[in-house]
């Protein structure tokens, strides 16, 4: 019997033949396979790139490069990403997807903790995509709110945490970092933001002018 997840996926735009062999390396030969963005996602955050028009993109958590791939094909010709991932082991699977895919001169990736390598970096971003330690999202959230351009954007992944964000009687250490984030986030009045409940939710945040 046909899922309504099945149904989504039968009516928006496919995945393309690159990314669906991404996607499936990434379940046979990774831990946690999940954390990839996937066919929705995917698509939904390379039309976010494409109505926002970023020429300098920042995110942060690369893991096998599906969200990359999909914000690289959004960019326009003088676009470019510059990914994070603090966890060396993973340029070996990731690094020559991106070398091999069509978007290879748009996608510059980096090892190194975030915190560290975005002031190195000495850019100001257009837009942001958040998806790295849970446990880290606040400090995340302040230092690429520093280096985001006046009416940029940052796109918070797993804002819903499988709905742990409900608890209020909890010790997890991620569920607590997702819902600080999502407090601060909220009463924040230097941005407007609104929570989309596609896949794991997706946070939506605006820098005002």
């Amino acid at each position: 019997m046909e899922t309504l997840d099945d149904y989504i996926l039968g009516h928006i735009d496919p995945e393309s033949e690159y990314l669906h062999r991404l996607y499936r390396a990434t379940q046979l030969h990774l831990l946690y396979g999940r954390m990839a963005s996937g066919h929705l996602q995917g698509r939904m955050l390379k039309m976010l790139v494409g109505m926002i028009h970023p020429k300098l993109v920042l995110e942060i958590g690369t893991y096998s490069g599906y969200s990359g791939l999909c914000i690289a094909e959004g960019l326009l010709e003088d676009g470019h990403l510059h990914t994070i991932e603090i966890n060396d082991e993973q340029e070996d699977f990731t690094l020559p997807w991106f070398q091999s895919s069509p978007y290879a001169d748009k996608i510059t990736m980096h090892i190194g903790d975030a915190i560290d390598v975005i002031p190195q970096l000495g850019l100001s971003f257009d837009l942001a995509f958040i998806d790295g330690d849970k446990r880290r999202y606040v400090d995340y959230y302040e230092l690429v709110l520093s280096y985001l351009n006046p009416g940029g954007y940052i796109i918070a992944d797993n804002t819903l945490w499988d709905g742990h964000v409900l608890e209020t009687d909890t010790h997890d250490q991620q569920t607590l970092g997702i819902q600080a984030f999502n407090d601060l986030v909220a009463s924040d009045t230097r941005v407007e933001k609104v929570i989309l409940p596609i896949r794991d939710g997706l946070t939506i945040i605006h820098k005002k002018n």
